[in-house]
């Protein structure tokens, strides 16, 4: 999942040098780490979207391009542009659009989600997955997500949280103990403790779909997954942001 952290384990503000440093093995780390799952729950966040002909994509902190690769395979028409601060994950991620021939509909730029360099109105959706956690200004990248987008078109915010329900206790063992120690040993880099910290700190859902609401996104689902150890939002533009 991504993180970025300063040497003290708080969240950084963006340069992506953390990530530019594990960018080679991010995706093995992703798919060890949640057991596979997290290939699930970004199918769920695709379907979310109802896309219609031809649609324009933003996907903010798109990593190596997992979710942006996976619009483009579900809608042979899309284009999609993946915006991320790593330089290192953007390279990784323009490779694999190579390998997997879809240069011409998946693009990539490196930008921060608080400050997109795009016109209002652009794009029929946005979506961000595994990174809004990690700004430090959520309300501004929400308004920014929500300006970005056009009338009627969707927003959707993967995002991880503390695990509930029955099974809850040993997932959150696997979050708080067994994904730091993986994330170090595979990785070689202390930041993945920051996992467990962040995930704890992030708000529960009614309170982020409320910050969402009040950035101007009409909240149209909030959906628990797997045990509750992630969370589907979906928004569309209200038109209008709290003062």
């Amino acid at each position: 999942m991504r993180e970025q952290a300063s040497q003290d384990g708080e969240p950084r503000g963006g340069s992506g040098e953390m990530f530019d440093r594990i960018a080679d093995r991010y995706d093995l780390l992703n798919r060890i780490i949640s057991l596979g799952v997290d290939q699930r729950w970004r199918r769920r966040t695709v379907e979310a979207l109802a896309l219609g002909a031809a649609p324009s994509v933003l996907d903010l902190a798109t990593g190596t391009g997992d979710l942006a690769f996976r619009i483009a395979a579900r809608h042979a028409d899309a284009r999609v542009i993946g915006l991320d601060p790593s330089s290192r994950m953007l390279a990784v991620a323009a490779q694999k659009a190579r390998v997997l021939g879809v240069v011409a509909r998946v693009s990539f730029e490196r930008g921060e989600a608080g400050a997109l360099p795009f016109a209002a109105a652009t794009f029929d959706a946005v979506t961000i997955a595994f990174g809004i956690r990690n700004v430090a200004d959520r309300p501004r990248a929400l308004g920014e997500m929500a300006r970005v987008t056009k009338q009627g078109g969707r927003i959707a915010v993967l995002e991880l949280s503390e695990p509930r329900g029955l099974l809850g206790p040993l997932a959150r063992f696997h979050v708080h103990r067994v994904v730091p120690t993986l994330g170090a040993l595979l990785s070689g880099q202390r930041e993945y403790g920051y996992l467990a910290r962040s995930i704890a700190r992030f708000p529960p859902p009614k309170e982020f779909a409320r910050t969402m609401r009040e950035a101007g996104i009409d909240v149209l689902e909030v959906a628990p997954l797997t045990f509750s150890s992630c969370c589907l939002f979906v928004g569309t533009p209200s038109g209008e942001a709290a003062a």
